[in-house]
């Protein structure tokens, strides 16, 4: 039995890709075949529906998967990340498997035993069991695979491989005509190895322009407003009140973490180990289970912090520290080897224990106290009134978050809280959440709101439409300015000169090529790339504002490096570039595919949950 186990890892992997293709391509209908469990969908791919018991399996599948390799639970933005993902791949898959059949590519059993034979998968390559010398054998592999346990598998591996095969096929079309004449291959070299070097000053016109100068009147906003609507366009948002049950440290968790570390150190002091008592007592699980190893450290470049590297520095060989605080807690340091001389300067090889400062003792208890009331009488509930009715109870405020849209995480200050943005747009109006643990609190939030995807009307635009307009008024100033610097220039000055007597900053490149140039504005490298050496540009003008540049140095590529090496560089480029067809083409297939989405319609909080279950109980007993 041991063995067949042993024998049986290289294809659990499989087993999972299988279940997946087999719940996306049979069960949702996807194949041709109807599927069996198409009554209820959560959507559609170009017609074909997909079945929401097929999308929550797979879901679920994927989310275990997760679970089991990071050990934890998992949170609303990982669960939310997950089935995205796996819808994603009905898309993909979906789309795929269209134009397999449109095309009409098929695959034969012949060609399927042969890749199951020769080409397995990286994950089963990686496996111990098929590693010689710390690389994949082919040969162990075969031999697994012709013994009566890997025969087992093979109609498991069938399914991955005609998948395989068949997008293999459909890619190789899609690529089949491309080919990089020199002048192509010159042209994307070129990109990558010719190099300028420029002086740059951007005119900024909400910089430069003082409000001041500009006066914006109730038509000109108005005016934005209508020639500018779609700039003005709102993702879903999402409007929140919460409680917030604070679990910031105080002075008593600091007296406690630093009577926890004398007592460390009396343990070391005492005669007990240091590098037992590391792994048993450091909060730093990296160096902890190495006995708090910290390896060789060179002073002013020990990472250590100043406090603790000044202690650190002036300890002897195998002295021990008493508790440091430093931004992580109390450390507690042993030096276990000193070194010093002229070239390399001084070093000590160390090691550490970590004692946090959290809560802890009577605080700790207060807190948890708080949080539990939270739970108790406020979370995951379907009447508004339990998070005023907390509020009371706990004597905290009731804040609120501002608008938060779709698809982004709630900042509170400088503090960002997980889940609660998810959350948000699974919940019903009024609904409250369940307790979310942030960086320096515990939190409930009651959903209050919601606006729904659009353009708002200008009476709820009106500012940020006033703040549009007049930087519209400043950039048609800014212009004026940066005529007057590029004739400057033109009169004798650096553009460095003129710059700084406009006070307009500017600032000077190194040499960077097409691909790698520092700014991300089209406009400045092409203008970059296609000016001579020591020639001022005009205005450029950008999205970003206005900027003037001057070619300091122009270093073309080396022609005689790219002969030399241009079948080697025709290779490489080739498979780049059909990765980028690939990539190109399943965009475009997706873009073009008709999609619903209805995965909405499935998402219940715990709240909404527990409501339908009691209804339904509810009816049962009558």
């Amino acid at each position: 039995m041991q063995a067949f186990r042993n024998a049986a890892k290289p294809v659990v992997y499989l087993i999972t890709i299988t279940f997946l293709s087999w719940m996306i391509l049979d069960l949702s209908g996807i194949t041709g075949k109807g599927g069996f469990l198409t009554r209820t969908s959560v959507g559609s791919v170009n017609g074909e529906s997909v079945d929401v018991r097929a999308y929550q399996a797979a879901v679920q599948n994927a989310m275990t998967q997760r679970q089991q390799a990071t050990g934890g639970t998992l949170s609303l933005e990982e669960t939310e990340q997950i089935r995205n993902d796996v819808w994603d791949n009905f898309i993909e898959t979906t789309v795929i498997n269209d134009q397999i059949k449109k095309n009409h590519i098929t695959t034969s059993p012949d060609e399927i035993t042969e890749w199951i034979k020769n080409i397995p998968p990286n994950e089963v390559q990686a496996l111990p069991e098929f590693q010689t010398n710390g690389k994949f054998d082919l040969a162990k592999y075969q031999r697994w695979l012709a013994g009566p346990v890997g025969q087992q598998y093979v109609p498991t591996m069938e399914v991955q491989s005609r998948e395989q095969i068949l997008r293999n096929k459909l890619f190789s079309a899609v690529t089949a005509d491309v080919f990089l004449s020199d002048a192509s291959l010159w042209q994307k070299y070129r990109d990558q190895n010719e190099r300028v070097k420029i002086s740059l000053t951007p005119i900024i016109g909400k910089n430069i322009v003082p409000d001041s100068a500009v006066t914006v009147s109730a038509s000109d906003i108005e005016s934005y407003y209508k020639a500018h609507s779609q700039e003005f366009s709102r993702p879903k948002t999402a409007f929140m009140s919460f409680v917030a049950v604070p679990r910031r440290v105080d002075a008593s968790d600091s007296a406690a973490a630093l009577a926890h570390a004398r007592q460390v150190h009396d343990d070391i002091t005492g005669g007990h180990a240091f590098d037992d008592v590391a792994k048993r007592e450091s909060a730093d699980t990296a160096t902890a289970k190495k006995g708090g190893d910290l390896g060789e450290l060179a002073k002013d470049s020990s990472h250590l912090g100043a406090a603790l590297e000044k202690v650190v520095f002036a300890l002897p060989a195998n002295g021990i520290s008493d508790p440091v605080l430093t931004e992580s807690g109390y450390e507690i340091v042993q030096v276990t080897k000193k070194t010093s001389d002229k070239k390399t300067g001084e070093k000590v090889t160390a090691r550490h224990i970590l004692i946090p400062v959290e809560l802890a003792g009577a605080h700790r208890a207060k807190v948890d106290a708080e949080t539990d009331s939270l739970q108790r009488l406020a979370a995951e509930r379907l009447i508004p009134e339990a998070l005023d009715t907390v509020a009371r109870a706990l004597k905290l405020p009731i804040g609120s978050t501002g608008p938060v849209a779709s698809g982004t995480r709630v900042a509170l200050g400088q503090y960002v809280v997980p889940d609660a943005g998810v959350w948000a747009f699974q919940a019903k109006v009024g609904e409250t959440s369940p307790v979310i643990d942030g960086e320096v609190a515990s939190y409930v939030f009651r959903l209050d709101s919601v606006q729904q995807a659009g353009i708002p009307p200008l009476v709820q635009m009106h500012d940020a439409a006033a703040a549009k307009a007049r930087e519209q008024k400043k950039e048609e100033k800014a212009k004026l300015v940066a005529q007057d610097l590029i004739q400057r220039v033109k009169n004798g000055a650096s553009l460095a000169d003129a710059s700084k007597a406009l006070k307009l900053p500017n600032r000077e490149f190194d040499p960077f090529t097409r691909v790698s140039a520092p700014l991300n504005i089209p406009k400045i490298v092409g203008a970059a790339f296609g000016l001579p050496e020591g020639t001022l540009s005009g205005v450029i003008d950008t999205p970003d504002g206005l900027y003037v540049i001057r070619i300091l140095q122009h270093i073309p590529a080396d022609s005689a490096a790219f002969a030399k090496n241009r079948d080697q560089l025709r290779s490489e480029k080739i498979r780049s570039v059909r990765q980028e067809r690939v990539r190109e083409y399943l965009a475009d297939l997706r873009a073009s595919a008709k999609i619903q989405d209805r995965r909405t319609d499935l998402l219940k909080t715990n709240a909404q949950t527990e409501a339908s279950l009691a209804a339904q109980q509810g009816k049962t007993s009558r």
